[in-house]
């Protein structure tokens, strides 16, 4: 059963939030971090990318970087950007993107849920980035930054959550310049604090959506720390970290698409001979064509899109990961027909975020960089949950979700 677990947050004072918050580490560069925290001495990007403030090119993992991080963060809490809450608590966290809303239960996950599978996973994590945040965090002490949680919607946490934020004003409440809205506010009741871990208790799992390596980072100095105390409790902070979980019926999955550099000796005409076997191929003109179904796809190429539906037998839709379209794609187009083998290390592809919209692929096309683009159904949030119940690991770049949860409107410290 899940544990969700009320703390003592450590948050910003209103009047800085909005400039405070940031994105998450991985979504930009340091390039891009230097930029963005330009100016702006309240970033939290000057302790989740702390290389900002050291020379440029310096090296990202080494020691310097992380005390950099420790030493931003210790000024942070003296000068009162970041600020401890007195007792326990929960959180509500809503964001606002192209008119919809939805509402996330911040409290801390359990290290041992994580260890034995009651959160689940669906993709794969990479050692190193694993290595870079557990360092972060064992520097810091704390998770600076939440992770992105899902769980099987609740009736009676919906409802005690819109009864919250009807009865109560946001403690924070900011439009980023991305026009996403961001509203934070604070459960202090106790009952109702009570009731919504009770809740929580009778889920048999969680589903880790976004943040696959800042979780397992997480979890893992949380059991080093565990494995180190030999007065070790089970009550300690170290044993849980932060986390907005979200019901799975309020998430959207955007489409995470595809842009290949050649057609691997294929003249046009012969690759297009070949794309016949597999799908019903049918030229849409010059407008942008976007796939309207499970299993269908457009293509660009040679300044023309193409609707591209996967032939029956091509595929296993009683397969959690045979169904996707991605592995569609990549049996019937990137493997046997391009030859590219392994998405995670292949320098012939390159992979999009739908939140650029089908305009970057045919841009990136037109511009010579690339010779062709593929754009996929979304992959749905039952597919998602369906593939970490199965135990199974979805390929690489399947899921995109937006809009991505801003760093800093509170942190776990853990002691």
């Amino acid at each position: 059963m899940a544990v969700l677990k009320a703390f003592r947050g450590l948050r910003p004072p209103q009047n800085i939030v909005k400039n405070l918050a940031s994105r998450p580490y991985d979504v930009l560069n340091s390039r891009e971090a230097r930029k963005e925290a330009e100016g702006n001495k309240y970033s939290l990007l000057h302790i989740i990318k702390p290389e900002i403030d050291l020379e440029e090119g310096v090296n990202l993992y080494s020691q310097e970087v992380y005390d950099k991080a420790k030493s931003n963060l210790e000024a942070f809490k003296k000068n009162n950007w970041l600020v401890k809450d007195g007792q326990d608590h929960l959180y509500i966290y809503a964001q606002t993107m192209w008119g919809k809303t939805q509402y996330g239960i911040v409290g801390c996950a359990a290290v041992e849920d994580y260890m034995n599978n009651v959160i689940k996973k669906h993709e794969l994590t990479r050692p190193d980035k694993e290595e870079d945040r557990m360092k972060h965090v064992r520097i810091t002490n704390a998770n600076m930054e939440p992770v992105f949680f899902s769980y099987p919607a609740v009736a009676e946490i919906d409802e005690i959550v819109e009864n919250h934020v009807k009865s109560n004003d946001a403690t924070y409440d900011f439009t980023g310049e991305d026009e996403v809205g961001h509203h934070f506010w604070v459960i202090d009741d106790q009952a109702t604090i009570d009731r919504i871990i009770e809740l929580f208790s009778e889920l048999p799992s969680t589903y880790v959506a976004d943040g696959h390596h800042r979780t397992a980072a997480a979890a893992l100095v949380g059991n080093e720390k565990r494995k180190n105390n030999p007065n070790h409790t089970g009550e300690e902070e170290y044993n849980f970290f932060l986390a907005v979980h979200f019901p799975d019926n309020q998430l959207t999955i955007i489409d995470y698409n595809r842009v290949v550099k050649d057609l691997n000796g294929l003249s046009d005409e012969e690759f297009m001979e070949k794309l016949k076997e597999g799908f019903d191929i049918e030229e849409m003109g010059t407008d942008i064509y976007k796939p309207n179904s499970l299993h269908n796809f457009s293509m660009y190429m040679n300044g023309k899109w193409y609707s591209m539906t996967a032939k029956k037998g091509t595929f296993d839709d009683s397969d959690p990961i045979g169904v996707l379209d991605v592995t569609i794609l990549t049996n019937l187009v990137l493997d046997p027909l391009l030859d590219i083998k392994d998405l995670r290390t292949s320098k012939r592809i390159d992979f999009v975020g739908g939140i650029r919209g089908l305009g970057e692929l045919s841009k990136r096309v037109d511009s010579g960089e690339m010779k062709a683009a593929f754009a996929l159904y979304p992959v749905s949030m039952q597919q998602l949950i369906n593939i970490a119940d199965s135990g199974a690991i979805m390929p690489p770049k399947t899921t995109w979700f937006e809009p991505k949860l801003r760093s800093g409107l509170v942190v776990h410290e853990l002691d």
